[in-house]
């Protein structure tokens, strides 16, 4: 005798449940409140990163507990970018979990190409579910998301004018002079030959005349690399050779490709590295180009010492720092 078969469970959708702002006005009303105040943040981070880019200097320094000195103008910026388009995604978000059509439908796969009368019921059933949406009926999102997305739009029109205009002469321009110091970065400290080891690194700074501040542009231009080799490794010409100190070297540590920061050398090659596009120089032959995209090798500083004893530039750099760009003739 067979056993009976017991009927299949209910293949179908589980039961909908509907959220509570559907069928309470006041919830519905209330996450309209939230919605308006996560879009209003959102047109605040903007308004935070233009009144940081526009006023607020670029040697402005702030003390923040868990960060310590902190430049207010980068934090400013950063933070504002961050909140404008963080705030106006969890807009978003929240009022199509909370406010949107909440109906579960079944979307038949129809040819490529409707026809007229299927056209025209799509830009029907588009503006009653723009209807459906509730904008006509909730002003104060409609006012606020034109807020946020309105100003949205303007960190990116405004870090445009960072791409122009060309440098010209400015990377020629550095603080590094004849006899000017070389200082730790950070630190400040001046540097002797003696502090710096065989196989040694160190980035350094030109110290500056008291009471000048050190900007980010001088920080952009200035920093320098100090590499300790022994003198028989190297492979320079006489002059390149002079600009040596006891097998102390000095490169700019802003790469020639895009202008990011060389910041990896390798000991047993003696190569400098540049993390962003692979740039790859050899120490030995005054940072010769060996391999990427950098059409030059990187400017050597020359360096001797002082009365003191202290590292010093021995003369400005010779050529442009920094990244190469189609007006500069070498």
């Amino acid at each position: 005798m067979s056993k009976e078969l017991e009927p299949l469970a209910d293949p179908g959708l589980p039961e909908h449940i509907h959220r509570k702002a559907d069928t309470d006005p006041i919830a519905a009303k209330r996450a309209e409140r939230q919605v308006a105040v996560l879009f209003s943040l959102s047109a605040f981070g903007t308004l935070l990163f233009i009144y940081s880019y526009f006023f607020i200097k670029e040697d402005q320094f702030i003390f923040i507990p868990i960060m310590g000195s902190t430049n207010a103008q980068q934090l400013g910026i950063g933070m504002g970018m961050a909140m404008s388009l963080l705030f106006i995604g969890f807009g978003a978000v929240h009022w199509a979990k909370t406010l949107m059509p909440d109906q579960e439908v079944i979307a038949y796969r129809h040819e490529m190409r409707s026809d007229d009368s299927d056209r025209g019921e799509f830009v029907k059933a588009a503006k009653e579910g723009a209807e459906i949406a509730g904008l006509g009926r909730r002003p104060l999102i409609k006012r606020s998301l034109a807020a946020a997305a309105g100003l949205a739009g303007l960190p990116a029109i405004l870090l445009l004018r960072d791409l122009g205009p060309l440098p010209g002469n400015a990377l020629n321009e550095t603080n590094w002079k004849t006899g000017t110091r070389l200082v730790t970065d950070p630190g400040d400290r001046p540097i002797k030959a003696s502090d710096l080891e065989v196989g040694g690194v160190a980035q350094v700074m030109p110290a500056l005349p008291t009471g000048k501040k050190r900007t980010l542009e001088d920080i952009a231009k200035d920093a320098v690399l100090l590499i300790r080799l022994r003198p028989a490794e190297f492979q320079l010409d006489p002059e390149r050779l002079s600009w040596t100190h006891e097998g102390i070297i000095a490169f700019s540590k802003i790469c020639s490709h895009m202008g990011c920061a060389v910041a990896l050398y390798e000991q047993t090659t003696k190569h400098l590295l540049c993390p962003c596009h692979q740039s790859t120089f050899d120490v030995t032959r005054a940072a010769k180009v060996i391999f990427g995209p950098a059409a030059r090798p990187l400017p050597q500083l020359a360096i001797t010492v002082d009365a003191d004893g202290y590292l010093i530039a021995k003369q400005p750099f010779t050529e442009a720092v920094g990244p190469s760009f189609w007006e500069r003739k070498s």
